[in-house]
């Protein structure tokens, strides 16, 4: 059985690697080759020393550059690749996921506001980050933009089990002061007072980030929408966080209550909220005018495939966004709890169904890159995270290619790697995930090692 093996006496702790086949995106297929932008190494070797890639490339050729005493984790017949990167994704709605949906703003009223009025309790705070940051790891996830509650209590407990499997995570307390229950509603002072102190206590710790996030335009008065630019802008490095076009009657709604600005987008372009670090959920409504602005800003959008089909909410157009003369940095999400699964390899799955019910096509390298060095430019990070480079954090993830008894036999008429990732992400989900890495250390392995782990 494949896993992590036990590093040899008078062997260097810090030093990790892992031996199979290797997916990665160099560069971003949609705008440029993808036989030059993907890149597939069937019999790899990725060498981790404190946390880092030290050393990436075929096994023939890097197996003399590992010290004396090196144990390497065999994963042959697997795939080595990036850990996913979840770009959109509410942690406080991990207990309604699969609630029936209705429409956004119903289903907002209906469920939505409701289960988060119980992150007041410090003990739900803890637990569902726990299960929550538990799925992450299961799914292959190794970094994410989450969204939290408006108590700041909920980002304490995020961040502090973030910080206990040392995932990179980028979270906020959510800014609300209208349309929304009484107990959820905080002050345009009290958010702005309250996000300062969790951006000094959390930004920048270890491997963690912080986003300042108004929840949408609706739930945030203009002077609150104020507050929030105003913020965000005092303190560079951190990120911007909210939603944008992603119903129709929500956009009608944006309309009416900011009639003086010239759209959706307008309305946080006004309030200084565009820019590089700063995604937006879902964006389908958006102009072409607004494309181009966010081509222009920096501005990424996360493409939230699951939840945009479960509310009814529309289909975002991929292609659109990577239009060669103003392309916008898209990252793929979950958007759980509207969005119906943590996995991102079934969000690729449901991002291609939309893709095909636009006219369009999404290949599997393409889905790859969205969830991992796509996703990774959304946030800015892509010297950091999204792909197997040396020098970059040894945040990883193995892909069992037989991980269910039907993929398997599916894999058996495999004529290429494409077709392999291809029946990858249309059938496989958390089985897939053999092992996470994070930080060139072991996180999860979904079977127990034992003794006759194959090692090179």
């Amino acid at each position: 059985m494949r896993g992590n093996p036990i590093v040899p006496s008078g062997a260097d702790a810090s030093i990790a690697a892992l031996r199979g086949g290797l997916i990665f995106c160099r560069d971003d297929p949609f705008l440029t080759d993808p036989k030059t932008a993907f890149v597939h190494e069937s019999d790899g070797l990725v060498i981790c020393r404190d946390g880092m890639i030290q050393a990436v490339g075929p096994y023939a050729a890097l197996k003399t550059q590992l010290p004396a005493g090196t144990d390497v984790a065999d994963y042959s017949g697997c795939l080595i690749a990036p850990g996913f990167i979840d770009s959109h994704i509410h942690y406080v709605q991990t207990g309604i996921i699969g609630v029936q949906g209705h429409r956004l703003l119903d289903w907002l009223n209906e469920y939505t506001f409701i289960a988060e009025q119980a992150f007041a309790d410090e003990a739900i705070c803890r637990d569902t980050a726990r299960v929550f940051c538990d799925e992450l790891l299961r799914n292959g996830t190794t970094t994410a933009l989450v969204f939290c509650s408006v108590h700041a209590g909920s980002v304490d407990a995020l961040f502090e089990e973030t910080q206990l499997r040392n995932l990179r995570l980028i979270a906020g307390k959510v800014l609300m002061d209208r349309n929304a229950p009484a107990e959820l509603l905080d002050t345009p002072q009290r958010g702005y007072d309250e996000s300062k102190a969790l951006i000094a206590k959390w930004h920048g710790r270890d491997r963690l980030l912080y986003a300042v996030t108004p929840r949408f335009a609706a739930s945030s008065t203009p002077e609150q929408m104020a507050m929030a630019g105003q913020l965000w802008a005092e303190h560079p490095g951190t990120y911007l966080q909210s939603h944008v076009s992603e119903n129709r009657d929500e956009v009608a709604w944006i309309r009416s209550l900011y009639p003086e600005r010239r759209g959706y987008l307008d309305v946080y372009d006004h309030f200084g909220q565009l820019g590089p670090r700063a995604l937006y959920g879902h964006g389908i409504w958006l102009t072409e005018g607004e494309l181009h602005r966010c081509h222009d800003t920096g501005t990424a959008i996360a493409h939230c495939p699951t939840s945009n089909l479960f509310l009814g909410s529309g289909l975002f157009s991929v292609a659109n966004s990577a239009k060669r003369e103003r392309p916008v940095r898209v990252g793929l999400a979950t958007d759980v709890g509207a969005g119906t699964s943590l996995s991102l390899l079934q969000t690729m799955n449901e991002a291609y169904k939309v893709a095909q019910l636009k006219g369009e096509m999404l290949s599997a390298p393409q889905a790859f890159y969205l969830a991992t060095r796509g996703a990774a430019r959304a946030l800015y990070l892509e010297h950091k995270i999204g792909s197997i480079a040396t020098g970059m954090e040894a945040d990883l993830i193995v892909l069992d290619l037989k991980s269910t008894p039907l993929i398997d036999f599916r894999m058996r008429a495999c004529e290429s790697i494409d077709d392999a990732l291809f029946i990858q992400m249309t059938l496989g989900d958390d089985r897939a995930i053999e092992s996470t890495y994070i930080a060139g250390n072991l996180a999860h392995q979904r079977k127990p090692a034992n003794a006759d782990s194959r090692r090179s």
